[in-house]
Order: structure tokens, then C-alpha cells, then sequence
């Protein structure tokens, strides 16, 4: 089917173009002008199907957006955490899962977690992700890429073995699990204050134990991690061409919450600046 609007709308174009020549005075008096096109791909062999995928993965990298509208509050004599809601599995299920821009991986409790709590942040009910109970729930074993990558594959792996994950934080604490594959669902940005229903494949932690602040009375179902790595959900959605590898946050220092925007920011328009690596960053001044 869209192959098929494709091509109509090639010959709709082609007609037009020829519509136009033949109302054209000096076409029909054989001046005719011409200029060079040069192809992208010149040289390749490659398909309608491959052109069009390259096309979409150009637009939904120069277009998209994610708006996470957040919870939580910064100041220092609260908790100090913020967090987002998203949506996991299919139906999808809700999860509050703090915002960490110093951790890569997603990870939520699953329901192998007997001590995690059920209620958390200001009494915010919380769930456990049972990977049977989403249709497009999976496993990741480790043998695959994505396990090779991280480091979570041993020597001694075999097919169908799950995918380890340890997760340490600066505080002590530290989740561990294993990865599975779901589909998260989140909210993205059409342009003109608009959003619409949008969804992605991502690979994150099923939590099974923790320990440290994250049982607390202040917990929450996971930790969505914003880091640099291949193994964070920016940077998976982002190398599926869905959204751009960038993000920005306004956070709302007096009444608590505010904005986590991920890929390309609609409104304002907004300055960037690229990440030193491996160096502190001091902030001089801030210009409104």
C-alpha cells in the first residue's frame, strides 16, 4: 500500500511537471532549460523499500520528539528526585521511574522482587513488570549483541540464558536483574503544542533485588538512566532513527516537577552544548 501511494504520487508529480512545460510559451518555441541532478546513491544499487527507509529515518530524526512531563522536586530540604510515567508492554502498564542523567540503563522491579515495595514517592501505588504478561514482552539472552556489548555476556553463555545486569549508584545502592525486550510507550511531539501516542522497542532491566534508598519509603518502580551509552533508551530509540540523541530538562525549583524533553525541542528554541568527556563542567552564569 505505500509503495503504491508512493508511485502515485511520483506520477501525479510527472504529469503536473509535463503540464506545466506544454502551457509554457517558451517550451513550445524549443527553448528549453536543463540542470544536472545528482544522486545520492550514485554508484549503489539500492531499492525502493531501502530509499524509503533512509527517508523516514531522516525525518523522524529531524522531527520527533518526547515530552516527559515530570514529578518529584529538587529542592534540598525535600527528597530531591524527579520523576516520570511511562508506559511498558502491551497493554501497556504504567511505572514511575525516577529521571537519572548519571546511570545509563532503564530498569524496573519485576515480579521475581519479593522485598521491593508496592507503595513509594507520596504513596504513588507501584507495580511489578511480569515480562508474561505483555504480548510483546521478551527475553534477552545472552548471547545476543546487545549483551556482548554491555559486557553481560560470560564465557561459559549458552542460548536461552538471560542477560545479567548489576547496577551500582554513587549512594550505595544498586539494582540487579536481568534485560528483557518490550515496547515502551511515550508521548511525542507533533509541533503546535500537540502530542500524539508514539511507541518504541527498548531493551531495560527487569529488576529481581536491590538494596540501599531504592526499598525506601521514597521509592519508585525503576530508574530511567539518560546517559551516554548504546545501552540507555535515548540512545536506542535514537539509533532507530525516532528521535534525535538529545535532551533537555526544565525543572520547576519552586513548586516541584517541570519538563523532560528528549530529541528535537519543538518550543523554545533553544541553545546546545556538546558533553566534555571525562572532565567537570563548572557553570559560570546562566542567561535568561
Amino acid at each position: 500500500m505505500e509503495s503504491r501511494s508512493y508511485f502515485q504520487s511520483l506520477l501525479l508529480f510527472i504529469l503536473s511537471l509535463l503540464n506545466f512545460l506544454s502551457q509554457n510559451r517558451a517550451y513550445q518555441n524549443g527553448a528549453v532549460g536543463v540542470f544536472e541532478v545528482n544522486y545520492k546513491f550514485a554508484g549503489s544499487n539500492r531499492s525502493l523499500s531501502a530509499l524509503k527507509a533512509h527517508d523516514d529515518v531522516r525525518h523522524l530524526a529531524i522531527l520527533s520528539g518526547v515530552d516527559l512531563p515530570l514529578g518529584g522536586t529538587g529542592r534540598p530540604e525535600a527528597v530531591g528526585l524527579y520523576y516520570a510515567k511511562i508506559g511498558i508492554g502491551t497493554p501497556s502498564k504504567d511505572y514511575y521511574v525516577q529521571v537519572d542523567t548519571g546511570s545509563d540503563i532503564l530498569w524496573v522491579n519485576c515480579i521475581q522482587c519479593h522485598q521491593c515495595p508496592r507503595r513509594g514517592y507520596r504513596g504513588i501505588e507501584l507495580t511489578l513488570y511480569n515480562p508474561k504478561d505483555s504480548l510483546t514482552g521478551k527475553l534477552v539472552s545472552c548471547d545476543q549483541k546487545f549483551c556482548k556489548e554491555i559486557g553481560g555476556s560470560p564465557s561459559g553463555c549458552r542460548a536461552n540464558t538471560s542477560c545479567l545486569y548489576t547496577e551500582m549508584y554513587g549512594d550505595g545502592g544498586y539494582s540487579m536483574g536481568y534485560f528483557v525486550e518490550d515496547v515502551v510507550q511515550y508521548d511525542q511531539v507533533s509541533g503546535d503544542l500537540q502530542t500524539k501516542s508514539s511507541n518504541g522497542s527498548v531493551i531495560f532491566g527487569c529488576g529481581a533485588r536491590q538494596s540501599g534508598d531504592l526499598g525506601m519509603d521514597d521509592a519508585l518502580d525503576g530508574i530511567l538512566g539518560f546517559g551516554k551509552s548504546n545501552s540507555s533508551m535515548l540512545s536506542q530509540l535514537a539509533s532507530s532513527g525516532r528521535i534525535k540523541k538529545m535532551f533537555a530538562h526544565c525543572l520547576d525549583g519552586v513548586n516541584g516537577g517541570g519538563i523532560f524533553a528528549i530529541g528535537h525541542v519543538v518550543q523554545p528554541l533553544v541553545n546546545t552544548t556538546p558533553l566534555v568527556p571525562n572532565q567537570y563542567v563548572i557553570l559560570v552564569s546562566v542567561i535568561f
